[in-house]
């Protein structure tokens, strides 16, 4: 078994730098623009190699698209998760979340925001999988602001509009800082502000 489980623990450490080195990519230039040559290239190890472990372009943009997922946990939710629930953790959420797309952690910004726009009109198992983690990232914000107003920290609201918002302020924001644009920052803390107006 010794062997064997070692060249798991291998290919499972190899399968993590290439989807990670994947996720940088198409931050950039998108998921089309990952490739079996183009990973081997950068990473210095064979294109037969990387085919063997992920097959296909879809299997490879599909564990890409897991690995950008692993990235966001780490950096927006985790951090998060150690703030009480509701007001406080959508501002955690929020900063956290202006860090991973302000650094920025990937170097081309929000990994969704930069392939959302490619995939959405594309049915499929890549399209499927981006949209489920946007559908997941609104229920996160949604979930908070409703426990936020039931614990009678905000001011009574649509939680689902009020999460949408903010959502869209931060691919807008996303945008924006890409273009040298650090005043958006701002107007993110904004509508935030206005979203958690407390009770009169």
């Amino acid at each position: 078994m010794e062997p064997s489980d070692g060249r798991l623990s291998r290919g499972a450490r190899s399968r993590k730098a290439i989807t990670r080195r994947a996720v940088d990519i198409a931050s950039l230039d998108g998921l089309d623009g990952i490739s079996f040559g183009r990973l081997a290239d950068e990473l210095g190890i064979s294109k037969a190699g990387i085919q063997t472990l992920f097959r296909t372009k879809e299997r490879l943009q599909l564990a890409t698209v897991d690995e950008a997922l692993a990235v966001f946990l780490a950096a927006v939710i985790v951090p998060a998760s150690s703030v009480p629930e509701g007001a406080q953790r959508i501002r955690a959420l929020v900063e956290h979340w202006l860090e991973y797309a302000a650094a920025p952690l990937l170097p081309g910004g929000c990994f969704w925001a930069a392939n959302l726009p490619d995939f959405d009109s594309r049915p499929g198992p890549v399209r499927d999988a981006l949209a489920d983690q946007r559908r997941a990232w609104l229920a996160v914000l949604e979930r908070e602001l409703t426990v936020a107003v039931e614990q009678g920290e905000i001011a009574p609201l649509d939680t689902e509009l009020g999460a949408f918002q903010i959502y869209a302020v931060l691919n807008a924001a996303n945008i924006a800082l890409r273009l040298g644009d650090t005043e958006s920052v701002s107007m993110v803390h904004r509508l935030v502000d206005t979203l958690l107006t407390p009770p009169r």
